[in-house]
């Protein structure tokens, strides 16, 4: 897999976050030394560094150096960092806006007039307080600043997300309520409309959470009641029979045609459905932030779709679902469409519960080139999942994961959501490598407030019954697996062309995720 090395940045008008790729040859044994404008500014064991103490709208040299104990060192790179000029705050509480942080009083109109006269030499302050709000909308050279004791509250009523608006749910384009805050317009067509915007603060925002989808799924239920009455066993296609109702949720950040957006340093969560969704999108970078859904079904962290060149880390998710959903549409729409996700970027995360880290099942426009390295995703549902339908089509290839502690690996077929019309072909997975990895093969089953382990294959890999559509170049090498239950395989193979296993070793199975004696 070939791909150019990563190192950006992004900064504040006294700050900056430096990140780069893990480098090949490199382990979590290495560390890195950071150098600013020739003098030494610290070191970090981490693919990422935060510079403080700098001076707005100025330019900075900073070198990145990385040594390893075998005496692997060497110069990764030089980048110019230049800081924010200095920008005028809006404070929403004051004239002209006068919203009102008591939880109770709605901010819709106040909120979006500040949105509104926010410019590139402006943010819009979010002080300290609960500021209720309907959704709101961002434009391109915005900056939206929520205190850290700061609250923005989306509201529980279908009716505070009106009109509806163009939008992409589990791969089909279709109209959505809109989300609490909405980046851009979709049109798959064409370029980018919002760029350039800036969400950070310390804060917290939080959506209307199942309140919300449930209410907004009744009314869409009702409206289409007729419709699904006559889809009869068809049903059975959709991964619940209530599917059809609650694709039409908003999100807790929609960002549609969006270009360089910085998403840091803040508490997310409780969307009506997905988190941060991101479509037909480059240049998304979150970090710094915990992502939480706990008890919102379908409640999904971080979701790049037809979008690239994104980045997450130094991120903690609590999520019902998955915490990183990686797509690009669905059959025959995400086909024809044809817009891939490519250089995905997720490092340095931990999830606490959920399904961690998935690819598909929407990936008809294909995905291509995402690299995973020093997280932890032991008490998930799914650890690290590839899955396709057969009627998907479109191809996964490209992924590497290094690094990492799992409850499982799978790359596989499923038979939930598969509804709508077959793209006439198989999937394609190929080019798939896992290195340095400790998985415990059994998975956390936490949803719907349940705490429950079960045993499972360490690594699983199945695909297509169909020739020239088996897994295909897929490599395993220094991984640690944990003794396996009785009765239970660590590793499952089948439909996979000369799969590649080097230097497996089995421990003792651990304590981890068992309870804890009186």
């Amino acid at each position: 897999m070939k791909h150019e090395f990563l190192l950006d940045y992004r900064a504040t008008g006294s700050e900056a976050e430096i990140f780069w790729d893990l480098p090949d040859g490199a382990d979590m044994r290495c560390s890195y030394r950071i150098h600013v404008d020739g003098k030494f500014a610290g070191g970090t064991g981490k693919t990422h560094f935060t510079l403080k103490g700098l001076l707005p709208d100025k330019e900075y040299e900073v070198d990145v150096l990385m040594h390893c104990p075998r005496g692997n060192s060497k110069q990764l790179g030089t980048i110019t960092v230049r800081t924010m000029h200095l920008k005028r705050p809006i404070d929403v509480t004051f004239p002209p806006y006068n919203a009102v942080g008591d939880g109770r009083t709605m901010n819709t109109k106040a909120l979006q007039k500040a949105l509104d006269d926010c410019d590139e030499n402006s943010y819009v302050y979010i002080p300290e307080g609960t500021f209720l709000t309907g959704a709101l909308d961002m434009h391109s050279g915005t900056e939206l600043f929520v205190d850290k004791r700061a609250v923005l509250q989306g509201s529980d009523d279908p009716s505070d997300y009106l009109p509806m608006i163009p939008s992409r749910f589990e791969g089909y384009e279709r109209e959505c309520y809109r989300s609490l805050l909405n980046l851009g317009r979709l049109d798959h067509a064409s370029g980018y409309n919002c760029e350039n915007v800036v969400i950070r603060g310390g804060g917290t925002i939080m959506g209307g959470g199942w309140t919300l989808a449930k209410a907004c799924a009744k009314l869409e239920a009702e409206r289409l009641k007729d419709y699904i009455a006559s889809l009869g066993d068809k049903i059975k296609e959709y991964e619940k029979p209530e599917t059809i109702s609650h694709r039409v949720r908003g999100r807790l950040i929609g960002m549609n045609n969006c270009r360089n957006i910085w998403i840091h340093n803040l508490i997310l969560g409780f969307a009506p459905s997905w988190n941060l969704h991101f479509v037909y999108s480059d240049q998304v970078v979150t970090d710094h932030c915990t992502i939480k859904s706990q008890g919102v079904w379908n409640g999904d962290g971080w979701d790049p779709d037809s979008s690239t060149n994104s980045t997450i880390y130094a991120c903690d998710f609590y999520t019902e679902d998955d915490s990183v959903a990686i797509k690009s549409g669905k059959n025959p729409e995400g086909n024809v469409i044809a817009r891939p996700t490519e250089n995905i970027r997720v490092f340095d995360c931990i999830c606490h519960f959920g399904h961690g880290l998935c690819i598909g099942s929407e990936m008809s426009g294909g995905v291509e080139n995402v690299f995973l390295w020093d997280c932890d995703m032991r008490p998930t549902w799914s650890g690290i999942e590839i899955k396709s339908t057969k009627k998907r089509g479109g191809y996964v290839r490209g992924v590497s994961v290094r690094d990492i502690a799992a409850s499982h690996v799978m790359i596989h077929s499923v038979t939930f959501n598969d509804d709508g019309e077959s793209a006439g072909i198989s999937p394609v997975i190929e080019d798939c490598h896992f290195e340095r990895m400790h998985l415990l093969g059994r998975f956390l089953d936490n949803n719907a407030g349940k705490n429950d382990w079960h045993d499972c294959p360490s690594i699983e890999l199945c695909g297509f019954d169909e020739p020239g559509h088996e897994l295909k170049d897929i490599t395993f090498r220094d991984i640690e697996l944990e003794e396996p239950a009785e009765g239970i395989e660590d590793i499952h193979v089948e439909y996979t062309t000369d799969p590649v296993f080097e230097n497996i070793t089995k421990c003792p199975r651990s304590s981890y995720g068992q309870p804890k004696e009186e």
